[in-house]
């Protein structure tokens, strides 16, 4: 888990720092608002667009080799994006990048179902997502230092962001394709005994799902009603969690700071949702309920970004964006609990990847939207109004659904461990 998480610690730094880059790259190339939000984006035109083939890729060649070569694409084209000249090339670039880093996401969900059963995925989600607050209370000040290098070598400063921050992920696809093993029964680092009894462990919760969900095809999955809205209700978590992203460096500078403190300022929210959410994982699992553990973090956003919105005090505005920070974090890997406890097999790569590709166009229309707004308005923070109100429609969607439905079950119901 510790080396999955530093994975997705890397994969999710190059895919937000674009939100620091953004302070001094909009105006040197000749980004407005609008475009912005469109290279912003249309990442996740591409990420849809590969997912499910990348995962289904995954499930047959193996994590090991295909997480390795997603690192080491999109770790070259993250790095490429400091060459860009204006909109054309920026758009083309970030395009690039979603198709790239496709499958990464929903191939460790889909590695993860090898090692952990269902009733343990919320803690082990909780401890994966951390790499999101990670990357941001470590990333944040870097991103800003390296926008101090403006000059250096005869580049700006967020061109050397793009280029330093990219090269970890391809470092690290060449301990992925030693270090990794695609599946138990692979580890040496496990014992004999050990493989034996996990493998007992994972074929009983997968006979587990089987009798609550009846055994799911992969030719099924792609048009199964279930399938299709756990993918609807994701889009909200995903617009609220890149809306956040993008457009949270830009807010905090209107509070008339320096972008160093812009730096400190954003790893704060990021340190109390870290904290929570351990504590709201671990939770929902002990209790083994998911839809309220899903839907109190999704109410927690939209107040957040009310607050943001309308709030004349920047203390009460970044009080907003503390609260959101919290809910997307605590969101985030409840959901993810809810589709791999009725997904087995080849059909859980699919149905991940297809939930994934669905739920990350919200990716797409987030920062397009709070874009718009935003140039309209003449105000980032007036576009999270938006956000808001998908939040409330997910969290009303799920809580609408029957318990069975989102993989809930007593604890007495669990297989032994």
């Amino acid at each position: 888990m510790p080396f999955l998480t530093s994975l997705f610690l890397v994969a999710f730094l190059d895919r937000v720092n674009l939100g620091f880059a953004a302070l001094t790259m909009n105006a040197d190339i000749g980004l407005s608002p609008y475009v912005y939000g469109w290279g912003a984006g249309i990442f996740f035109i591409g990420y849809f667009l590969f997912e499910v083939p990348s995962n289904l890729a995954l499930a047959k060649f193996g994590a090991r080799v295909w997480i390795a070569r997603i690192m080491i694409t999109w770790g070259v084209i993250s790095a490429a994006t400091a060459f860009v000249r204006g909109p054309a090339s920026f758009l083309v670039l970030r395009f690039l990048l979603g198709l790239a880093e496709a499958g990464f996401f929903p191939g460790i969900t889909f590695f993860l179902t090898y090692w952990y059963p269902a009733r343990e995925r919320a803690r082990i989600m909780g401890i994966f997502y951390l790499a999101i607050p990670l990357s941001n209370i470590i990333g944040a000040p870097i991103s800003s230092l390296l926008l101090n290098l403006n000059g250096f070598g005869g580049m700006h400063g967020w061109q050397w962001l793009f280029i330093i921050e990219g090269l970890p992920a391809v470092a690290l696809a060449f301990v992925a394709l030693r270090y990794l093993t695609d599946g138990p029964d692979e580890a040496s680092w496990l014992s004999p005994d050990e493989r034996n009894t996990l493998s007992e462990i994972m074929q009983a919760d997968k006979c587990l799902s089987e009798r609550a969900y009846g055994r799911v095809t992969l030719r099924e999955v792609f048009g199964h009603p279930r399938v299709l809205l756990l993918g609807l209700v994701y889009v909200p978590v995903t617009m609220g969690l890149y809306g956040l992203g993008f457009w949270s460096p830009q807010i905090m500078k209107r509070f008339g700071v320096s972008n160093l403190t812009v730096g400190l300022l954003a790893t704060i929210p990021f340190l109390f949702a870290a904290v929570v959410q351990v504590y709201w994982c671990r939770h929902s699992d002990v209790t083994g309920e998911r839809r309220w553990h899903f839907a109190v973090p999704c109410l927690l956003m939209a107040g957040g970004f009310t607050m943001s919105a309308f709030s004349p005090w920047h203390y009460v505005s970044f009080l907003g964006l503390i609260l959101s920070t919290i809910g997307v974090m605590c969101a985030q890997p409840t959901f993810w609990t809810m589709p791999s406890a009725m997904l087995t097999g080849a059909a859980a790569a699919g149905g991940l990847a297809m939930i994934n590709s669905i739920g990350n166009l919200g990716g797409f229309v987030g920062p397009y939207v709070v874009g718009w707004i935003a140039e309209t308005t003449k105000n980032p923070a007036s576009g999270l109004i938006v956000l808001a109100c998908a939040l409330l429609i997910a969290a009303g969607s799920v809580l609408m659904l029957q318990p069975k439905a989102v993989g809930e079950q007593s604890r007495k119901s669990s297989t032994a461990p």
